[in-house]
């Protein structure tokens, strides 16, 4: 807001200024061609309109100016107004080209956005006797629009999940990740095993992707007592006890990211650990933990969970959301979603 108005106030500080100048350095030097710069900073953030009231401005400035120096109506002084006045049309060209691209990038980032609305589905907020919340923010970078993915289904086989983050951005980044999640979707009420699921996305992906895309994810499975992961080389979740003992739930071995298996020696296999009353799990993608600060320290995740100790789940982590973008101290430079999901009795 401040810088807003900073912007809608430089053209008339950039008048004054220049005409203040000219007064003080007396008629043998002449500063008037400096009032070009008016309507050119109008040009960066005005409107059309105000480009040119600018420019008129300028215009009028000249005249006793002018007559300060002694230069009025003189070829000196005509060259003057001529430069000014053509500043001030090609600023206002410039001015309409860029509002014309502005609601063009609008536009387009609507788009965007509405197809990763419905590409990403609300998820559950309760299921059985899991509280699950969600927070999920995107890059502000321009329309590109990031291949973070998640999805919370209840199946006969019990509730499971998935978070996965793609290779790369835009719209090549969100077709992947539909199909992620269309095949996740489809095989968590089908296959009765983890690693099954699992399989059926390497498949899946086997079909349409191509190069080197690939798709880090973590699929997940909640039982009675215990809660199941199959990591494709995404960042490990993290494990809190009721007790408030932290500790990251690293897989048994090393594992390749989806889509490239043929890579890989062997198939990532589910492990299970214990997940019982008042445990919570928070699963992220890596634009969490490689935010950085001003200073370019990265988010100190593990450092931050404090923050997740609110009776409502979904409090909890809309304050960490809230302490990351604060630690950003802007724009997030990459998509961050997170999932917490807290076990009652």
């Amino acid at each position: 807001m401040r810088s807003q108005v900073v912007l809608r106030a430089l053209p008339f500080a950039v008048l004054l200024a220049v005409s203040v100048t000219d007064l003080l350095a007396g008629p043998d030097l002449g500063f008037l061609p400096l009032l070009t710069l008016g309507p050119t900073f109008a040009s960066v953030y005005g409107s059309v309109r105000r480009t040119a009231f600018v420019g008129v401005a300028a215009l009028a400035l000249c005249v006793p100016l002018a007559q300060y120096q002694g230069v009025l109506l003189t070829r000196q002084h005509n060259i003057t107004l001529a430069t000014v006045a053509g500043v001030t049309a090609a600023s206002m060209i410039v001015s309409r080209l860029r509002l014309r691209r502005e609601r063009e990038l609008a536009d387009v980032r609507l788009v965007a956005e509405a197809a990763q609305r419905v590409l990403l589905r609300p998820v559950p907020r309760r299921t059985a006797d899991l509280r699950i919340a969600l927070s999920y923010t995107s890059a502000a970078a321009e329309a590109q629009i990031g291949g973070d993915l998640y999805e919370v289904v209840t199946t006969p086989h019990g509730v499971r999940l998935l978070i996965g983050d793609v290779q790369g951005k835009g719209l090549t980044a969100v077709e992947t990740a539909a199909w992620v999640l269309g095949a996740f979707r489809e095989a968590a009420y089908d296959m009765s095993e983890l690693n099954e699921v699992g399989e059926r996305l390497e498949a899946s992906l086997g079909r349409h992707l191509s190069g080197e895309t690939f798709v880090t994810a973590i699929l997940a499975q909640v039982h009675e007592d215990e809660i199941s992961l199959l990591n494709f080389g995404h960042p490990a979740p993290l494990l809190i006890r009721a007790d408030g003992k932290l500790f990251p739930v690293e897989p048994p071995e090393e594992s390749l990211p989806l889509g490239l298996a043929a890579l890989a020696e062997g198939r990532p296999k589910p492990h299970r650990v214990a997940f019982g009353e008042g445990d919570q799990i928070l699963l992220f993608t890596d634009g969490v933990i490689e935010a950085r600060d001003p200073g370019g320290a990265f988010y100190p995740l593990a450092d931050r969970t404090d923050l997740l100790r609110a009776d409502d789940p979904q409090e909890a982590l809309d304050a960490l959301r809230a302490d990351l973008i604060e630690h950003v101290g802007g724009p997030l430079p990459d998509d961050a979603a997170m999932l917490l999901l807290r076990r009652y009795s």
